[in-house]
């Protein structure tokens, strides 16, 4: 296993890999009808090229197939918070550490090393990890907001 940083032309596979993730591991939370616009909106080749444009985007390869994603920016241009983002991994591969290797190349980056606070905007169905990862409510708020998404957060 290898995790390196995204390059453009891993974009098509790796939308197909959070498409196919998204699709399995959150439909228990998510409506279809969420899902495939999310994938439609926020979760394709070009739109994940360009936010390699302003984070720090890793792929996770197996061999040469991509098996999982993440990626850290600034929170809203602010020198002194950040935030992770577009987390995936297949799911066969999930609960096999894969998951808490990409929080800890996440967590030595220079974005992360910078910030005093840490932003996550979560699904729900990742929330029980992130709350493994050291993660905690953001304001203490557990319910989902107006994106369907928990915002979480750790300080440094």
């Amino acid at each position: 296993m290898n995790i390196r940083r995204f390059e453009n032309n891993d974009a098509k596979e790796l939308a197909e890999v959070i498409a196919y993730t998204f699709r399995t591991t959150n439909i228990k939370d998510y409506s279809s009808e969420f899902i495939e616009n999310s994938i439609k909106n926020d979760l394709y080749a070009e739109k994940l090229i360009e936010r390699s444009g302003w984070t720090h985007f890793f792929v996770v390869c197996e061999a040469e197939k991509i098996i999982g994603c993440g990626a850290i920016g600034p929170f809203w241009g602010k020198e002194d918070e950040s935030c992770l983002f577009t987390i995936f991994v297949l799911p066969e591969y999930q609960g096999k550490g894969i998951g808490r290797k990409i929080i800890d190349v996440l967590e030595h980056d220079e974005y992360f090393l910078r910030a005093k606070r840490i932003e996550i905007p979560a699904s729900i169905t990742a929330v029980p990890f992130y709350l493994k990862m050291g993660y905690t409510y953001k304001n203490g708020v557990t319910e989902p907001d107006e994106e369907q998404l928990i915002r979480m957060e750790k300080f440094r």
